[in-house]
This record gives structure tokens, C-alpha cells and sequence, in this order.
């Protein structure tokens, strides 16, 4: 038999015995009214979903960005040039185009001119350094490139050394009104390269380049179980692998969305478009949620605060997914200002993501706004959504919520990876496995590590949750994250969660790192407040009166900030690097909790 640990902290289920199994699904019966269980998936690609889109809501704005608009007939028509344009190039059907673009107009038009010529939209962070960009060409084996100017520095030398055929550059402003790019907040922020358009020499400006295209849709045979997106996933642990995402795997998952909030009204939803296109949870949640609703998407290139409450003020977003430092970012924008907190009242759905949610930041959130704000669960595998909280005000705090339609759920032994009894019971963790339409193919190319996360159709998550009575998921750690200390299981996020309760607290985040006594120490990296002054002894007093001894880090580190991936997450391997990159410290005898902890602030 499986080995079985019970965690603390969950709600007390831990302490009585309970025969509710996974297996018997007890999340059905908490899904909002008009939520179904069951769903049914449309047969299409998602070029077809496009025009779905456009022969409903032709003339409705697709895209606001900065003051400029396209409709969802403009999109159409420009994403069909961009296709042609492509397949003129002699891109052949399953070939891989590398697109390097923030949230501008140019990613959605590349996206399903992309797709529309039958090729595979490999999208990656426009933060990668050259190397790790020429890495992720070579891996996919990208022959077409297209990039924002601002990072084209980063991609000339491929194209004279020959490792991809043609660059298309695109210019963040190019889709503005004339009188409008003078004032495109990005103009402040340095000289952009000067980039020729070379057609002779394989290099192309994108708005130039479609110039004349025909506007025609190509007519590529499709179907929904071709591949139709890269998603690079691994890069804040290790080597990216590409997730692919076949049309059938990404139209599956905004369907589920869409279900999960049967009030979201076809043609009338405004949805804020902050979180980066080449990040999962953007590219669904965002880009292609709005699609299937026929809503407008207002896109943003980044997050900044102001212009993003400048933006809320203008168009009045209904849906806003993000992260949990967006959401801390406006509440302490607002917090002394209700009239700006006034301003967020449009607002009405809330999704928090990538990372978790602490209970402190969706309280003041949803007292602010008056929105519901609710944390889910996913994976670039998984393209991303597993598991959301309600969005009807019975969201439960530290949880990542209930299944969504048609997901399957077992919890598994962590170390041998074999099912608990009846897939898992009340309080008990396990690894997360889960089955569902959504689940991508494999990885590209990896076929030893395909096997390994999916095995007999359960995609294998890394991560430990419990489930409580009702059928809501909570997180206790990534497999890989648990601390060990003195033969104890320590999990960081019951640290964090602490942490996150201190008022003084901005951020936090908790590691284990190597002590020649216990094996790993507990050690706590935290951003004050701006403002505030914190002490070690105030952070080990404080967890003293709320953690067991061992649980209490006994390493402190003040920051001004944490290190983070362009959506938010905490980059945890970048510390680790930090803390190894450190000269070692002998350790005198007997010492406890708060060893080794530094400063004030």
C-alpha cells in the first residue's frame, strides 16, 4: 500500500478520519448553478474559432491598445495577410515560427496567421538574453523569427549566421493612430535600433510586410489534433521543454472557462490583457477566453500601475486575470485613495494565478473593488487551467479550488508515484495527477521526459495538494520544494502563507538551504512594506507564536525585491543561486531559530 501523511494545517481534516474519496468527485456538487459538469467541446481549430468571432461580432473592437482599436473584421483580415504572406515564404505546414512580441496588436495577428498557414506559434518571453533565444531557435527549429524592434539586437546574428531564414521585425506603435505614437508611453523609455527594411536581405517590417497580401484565407487543411502552439515550460527550474498544445487541448480549456462562469455575456465582456500572450495562462485566459466571447481585450505591453488605472478609468474591464504582485501592486496604489478604488468598480471577475494567492492580498482586493477574486491552478501541460475557485463570493481562502469541468483527478504517493486508496482521501496528501481534454500531447522532442510526467494518461503535476470534504484542492508544496529538516517535512508555502499575514509584510518567500547539521535549513527572503521597519526578531516572534519550533526559519533576509518571471512567479532558482554562490560560514554549536539571520529595515 501506498505510504499516507496527513498535513497540518488543512482545515482541521487532518485531525478526523473521513471515507470522502477522491474518486468519488465531491467537487461536483459545489460548482456555481449553471456551471455544468460536463461539457461539450466544438470539433474546430482555433482559426475557425477566429471566424466564428468575426462572422458574429465583425464590426465590435477586438483589440484596445493605447488609444487605437482593430475590429475583430480588421484582425481577421490582417491575420489572413500574415498568413499568406508566410505560406509565400514557403512555410509548410507543422513549421515552427518563433515570435518574441509583448502584448501589442502584432502578437494576435501573428498568432492566427500562424495558425492559419498551418504552422506552430512557438512564443517565447522577449526577456530571454541571445543565447538562451538561439537555445530555444535551435530547439524548435524556427526558420521565420518575429520580434519587437526594442529586442531585435537580440536576433540580428541569426540571421547572418544563417540559423533562420527571414526576421520580421514589428514596432510597438505601428498599430496607433498617427497623432497618437508621439505620446506611446514606451517612446520615454530609450532610443529604439535603428532597423532597415530589407526585404532583399530576408528582413521585413511587420506593417510593411502585409502591405498588398491578399486577404483571402488560405485555405490549409486543419484539423483540431494538429499541434498548434509551443508552450516553453521549465525555465525557472531547469532547460525549457516546448509543451505542445494541440488546437483540440487549447480550445477544450476556454471552454471550461467560459462554463465555469455562466454569467460572462457573449459580445458585451471588456477583458484586461496584462498577462504576457506567450505565457499560458495569457495566451487562454486572455487572448483566447476573449475571443471565444467575441469580447473586447484591452492589452497592455507591461504592468505599471498608474497606466493601468488609467486604463480601467477609460474602458471599464469587466474580467481582469493576473497575478498575485498585480493585485498587490493596486491595492497599495488605492488603498488611501477611495476615490481611485472607486474607479476599479467595473470590475466584476478575478483570476490569480502562477503563483499562489495569500489570503491577505484577495481580502483587501475584493474590499476594494467590491470584485471577486478567486486564485486557480495550472500548468503550461495542461494549457494551463485545472482547477478554479467560484467566482460567486465561495472562493475559500488558501485553496486552489474545485476541478473544473471534466478533469479527472487521483492523488498519488510522492515517492513511488503509485494511486492512494480510492484516489486519494479527506486530508491526505499526495501527488497531483490529472486527466482531462486540456492535457497537452508531450514535449517536443523529449520523449524520456513525455514518459515521465505522462504516464497511462494522468499528466504527473510535481506538486502536493490535499482535498478537504467538499471537493476544494489546496497546494501544499511542489514535490521538488519540500524542505527536509532533521528527518521533518517542512512545506514553504505554510511558512509563506504566515508570513503574508504580518502587516508590515510586502512579499515573501520561503526556501530550504543546505546546513552540515540538520541537512536543510528554513530560510525566509521578505520585502517590507514601503515604509516599514522590520526586525529579525520581530519575523521570529511572530512565526514563533503561529509555527511549530522546527517550522521557524531560522535564516532571514531582507530585500528590496525578489527576483520574478515576467508573469509574477518568484523565481526560487535564482535565490538557490545566490545561496550557493555564497562563501560557506562555520556554525557554532547550538544554534537555533533565527541563525544566520541578516539586518534590519
Amino acid at each position: 500500500m501506498a505510504t499516507e501523511q496527513r498535513i497540518q494545517g488543512d482545515t482541521g481534516a487532518a485531525d478526523r478520519p473521513s471515507r470522502v474519496t477522491v474518486g468519488a468527485r465531491p467537487w461536483l456538487g459545489q460548482y456555481e448553478p449553471g456551471a455544468p459538469a460536463q461539457l461539450h467541446y466544438p470539433d474546430q481549430t482555433l482559426p475557425e474559432l477566429l471566424a466564428d468571432a468575426v462572422a458574429r461580432y465583425a464590426d465590435l473592437p477586438a483589440i484596445a491598445y493605447f488609444g487605437g482599436t482593430l475590429s475583430y473584421r480588421e484582425l481577421d483580415r490582417l491575420s489572413a495577410q500574415f498568413a499568406n504572406r508566410l505560406l509565400a515564404f514557403g512555410l509548410q505546414k507543422g513549421d515552427r515560427v518563433l515570435v518574441i512580441l509583448p502584448n501589442v496588436p502584432q502578437f494576435l495577428i501573428a498568432h492566427f496567421g500562424i495558425l492559419r498557414a498551418g504552422g506552430i506559434d512557438a512564443a517565447i518571453s522577449p526577456l530571454l538574453v541571445e543565447r538562451e533565444i538561439e537555445q530555444l531557435v535551435r530547439d524548435a527549429g524556427a526558420k521565420i523569427v518575429v520580434v519587437l524592434d526594442t529586442f531585435y539586437p537580440k536576433v540580428a546574428g541569426l540571421l547572418t549566421r544563417g540559423t533562420v531564414e527571414r526576421i520580421i521585425v514589428a514596432s510597438p506603435d505601428e498599430y496607433l493612430p498617427i497623432y497618437q505614437r508621439l505620446f506611446y508611453p514606451l517612446k520615454a523609455e530609450g532610443k529604439k535600433p535603428e532597423v532597415p527594411d530589407a526585404p532583399r536581405h530576408r528582413l521585413y517590417r511587420f506593417r510593411r510586410l502585409l502591405r498588398g497580401a491578399p486577404t483571402d484565407v488560405p485555405r490549409v487543411a486543419l484539423s483540431p489534433d494538429d499541434v498548434a502552439t509551443f508552450q516553453y515550460t521549465g525555465g525557472t527550474t531547469g532547460l525549457p521543454k516546448a509543451a505542445m498544445l494541440t488546437h483540440r487541448n487549447l480550445i477544450a480549456n476556454v471552454v471550461q472557462i467560459k462554463g465555469w462562469v455562466p454569467s460572462l455575456r457573449a459580445g458585451e465582456e471588456v477583458l484586461l490583457s496584462i498577462m504576457p500572450f506567450f505565457h499560458a495562462y495569457g495566451t487562454t485566459l486572455c487572448l483566447h477566453l476573449a475571443i471565444l466571447m467575441g469580447a473586447k481585450q484591452v492589452i497592455m505591453p507591461r504592468f505599471n500601475v498608474q497606466e493601468v488605472l488609467a486604463a480601467i478609468r477609460k474602458h471599464r474591464p469587466t474580467v481582469f486575470p493576473g497575478v498575485p504582485m498585480m493585485y498587490v501592486a493596486i491595492c497599495s496604489a488605492v488603498r488611501e485613495d477611495s476615490a481611485k478604488a472607486a474607479g476599479l468598480s467595473s470590475i466584476r471577475y478575478c483570476v490569480s494565478g502562477a503563483a499562489s494567492l495569500p489570503v491577505e492580498v484577495r481580502e483587501e482586493f475584493e474590499r476594494l473593488t467590491g470584485a471577486h477574486l478567486a486564485e486557480g491552478y495550472g500548468l503550461s501541460e495542461a494549457a494551463p487551467v485545472t482547477h478554479l475557485n467560484p467566482l460567486d463570493g465561495r472562493a475559500r481562502s488558501g485553496k486552489i479550488g474545485l476541478p473544473v469541468a471534466d478533469v479527472e483527478i487521483c492523488l498519488a504517493d510522492p515517492a513511488t508515484g503509485e494511486p492512494l486508496a480510492g484516489g486519494g482521501q479527506v486530508g491526505v496528501a499526495g501527488e497531483l495527477l490529472i486527466r482531462g481534454p486540456q492535457i497537452m500531447k508531450g514535449y517536443w522532442q523529449r520523449p524520456e521526459e513525455s514518459a515521465e510526467i505522462l504516464r497511462d494518461g494522468w499528466l504527473h503535476t510535481g506538486d502536493i495538494a490535499t482535498m478537504d470534504e467538499d471537493g476544494f484542492f489546496a497546494i501544499v508544496d511542489r514535490k521538488k520544494d519540500v524542505i527536509i529538516t532533521s528527518g521533518e517535512n517542512i512545506y514553504p508555502r505554510e511558512i509563506e502563507e504566515v508570513l503574508y499575514g504580518h502587516p508590515q509584510i510586502q512579499e515573501a518567500v520561503v526556501l530550504g538551504v543546505a546546513h552540515e547539521v540538520v541537512g536543510q535549513a528554513v530560510k525566509a527572503y521578505i520585502v517590507p512594506r514601503a515604509g516599514e521597519t522590520l526586525t529579525r526578531r520581530d519575523i521570529l516572534t511572530y512565526c514563533g507564536e503561529r509555527l511549530a519550533k522546527y517550522k521557524v526559519p531560522r535564516q532571514i533576509e531582507f530585500r528590496e525585491s525578489l527576483p520574478k518571471t515576467l508573469t509574477g512567479k518568484i523565481l526560487r532558482r535564482v535565490l538557490l543561486e545566490e545561496e550557493a554562490a555564497r562563501p560557506k560560514r562555520r556554525r557554532r554549536g547550538g544554534e537555533g531559530a533565527g541563525e544566520g539571520v541578516e539586518g534590519t529595515v
